[in-house]
């Protein structure tokens, strides 16, 4: 096993980070589906979905040890290897963020009121986007390494950097505006049900704020270089 591993460092030394960032975009995106489910009360389809979070996610993370066991030290690239471990340990955070959402609300069966539902998905949806953004930026580092970090490549990252940060700031927008209708129906709510939504609104808001801390970090490997 470990042999195939390095192998695909000598095929690509970057192969195994977009796996990394496929299964931690995947958890993500499981969570669409899964909160759908919620919303209709289907609880076996949400608990699959709950589960293909939890599988993406294990899967980052046999993914995020190997590379951390096996990455070489020098990659015959102008990358730092300290700069990639961290970048890896930055996307890891995603998809943990995604996994105690569904745990949190399948844990507890939490309902999302009925009148937030639509503004919650959209919001979901907005967030899941910035981590899609990160996910095409490390997709791009091979164009970019084989630019020698400069030219079109690297605007190019650069704008998808900057598309996150106004991503992550409609998210906090979005946020608020959600907060504002579950506080005015607060008294309506079971109140460990109205701190957990309070958790869940902040942790979904997280993906987005992880994916910039991820295209930033990015940023500075490629700039760094």
């Amino acid at each position: 096993m470990q042999v195939n591993f390095l192998s695909l460092f000598a095929k690509s030394p970057l192969k195994p980070l977009y796996n990394h960032i496929e299964n931690i975009y995947q958890c993500c995106h499981h969570l669409i589906p899964f909160f759908e489910n919620v919303f209709s009360d289907n609880w076996d389809k949400a608990t699959e979905e709950q589960q293909c979070i939890c599988n993406y996610e294990r899967a980052a993370d046999v993914i995020k040890k190997d590379i951390r066991i096996n990455l070489p030290n020098s990659l015959f690239m102008p990358v730092d290897r300290s700069y990639l471990l961290e970048l890896v340990t930055q996307e890891d955070k995603i998809a943990n963020i995604a996994r105690d959402i569904a745990g949190l609300i399948l844990g507890r069966q939490m309902n999302i009121p009925k009148d937030i539902e639509d503004d919650f998905i959209n919001y979901l949806k907005r967030s899941i986007e910035a981590v899609d953004l990160a996910r095409k930026i490390i997709n791009e580092l091979e164009d970019l390494l084989e630019s020698g970090f400069r030219g079109k490549e690297l605007n190019l990252i650069q704008g998808m950097v900057k598309e996150i940060n106004i991503i992550e700031d409609d998210t906090d927008h979005m946020q608020i505006a959600i907060r504002r209708k579950v506080f005015i129906r607060e008294k309506e709510l079971n109140p460990i049900d109205a701190i957990f939504l309070y958790k869940i609104l902040e942790k979904v808001g997280d993906l987005a704020d992880q994916a910039l801390r991820v295209g930033s970090r990015l940023e500075l490997m490629v700039t760094k270089s």
